[in-house]
């Protein structure tokens, strides 16, 4: 029986994964690492401990490391932040889980002030029970930390007894390395084939297509036992 559903954010209840693309593409080019677009954008769903490896050497990380996260962060939230915008039906998909009496928590590898304020854009502040994000984790996804920070929150409710709902590979891998099962939606732009080989159990395009067919979900009641124990 589910009890409780964990949301990712980004690209799961607002639209903000291209933009986030965009921050980090420019604030590596600002330190001499000129990446293409659609490189960065496909690791956009991680933290930034997990994302600049991908992109820096050891050398560069210990050199400037800290420094461009840090420019990373104040170019976005000066640039991009403010056009951030929420998926269509977020709030009602949440009124919806709350009305079937399942807890709802978020886990996000954005910083706790960016946090604040996607609460605020998707219009979800008084749904929220509990949340986790970038500063509650040693390691952002795809390492699970997140999630086990989430759950730890959610007292009472064990691995079996909740759902994620996330956008990227991440959210599913490190799901699933702690226990749970994620529900995919396409709002993050990552291909449906993506999701499916990190361990979606059923995708959706977005809130919405999630909420219009919530019925026949892995949430509802009488879905939700049939799909625990695949």
């Amino acid at each position: 029986m589910v009890k409780a559903v964990i949301f990712d954010v980004d690209g799961t209840l607002v639209n903000s994964v291209d933009l986030h693309a965009r921050a980090w593409q420019e604030a590596l080019a600002h330190f001499g690492k000129r990446v293409e677009y659609e490189r960065v954008r496909y690791q956009i769903g991680k933290g930034g401990d997990q994302l600049m490896p991908v992109f820096l050497s050891e050398e560069e990380l210990d050199e400037f490391g800290e420094e461009l996260e840090k420019y990373r962060g104040e170019i976005f939230k000066r640039d991009y932040l403010p056009r951030v915008e929420g998926f269509p039906a977020v709030r009602e998909l949440f009124e919806r889980v709350k009305r079937e009496g399942l807890r709802i928590a978020l886990a996000s590898s954005a910083k706790a002030d960016e946090l604040k304020t996607y609460k605020k854009i998707a219009d979800i502040e008084d749904l929220v029970e509990e949340e986790t994000s970038a500063d509650d984790a040693e390691k952002s996804k795809p390492h699970p930390d997140i999630f086990e920070a989430a759950l730890e929150r959610l007292d009472g409710v064990s691995p079996s007894e909740a759902f994620v709902v996330g956008d990227t590979p991440y959210d599913a891998e490190a799901a699933g390395k702690a226990g749970l099962k994620t529900i995919g939606l396409l709002g993050g732009g990552f291909p449906e084939a993506d999701l499916r080989a990190a361990g979606c159990v059923r995708i959706y395009r977005d809130a919405a297509h999630l909420l219009a067919e919530y019925d026949s979900s892995p949430l509802a009641s009488r879905a939700s036992d049939a799909a625990a124990s695949d």
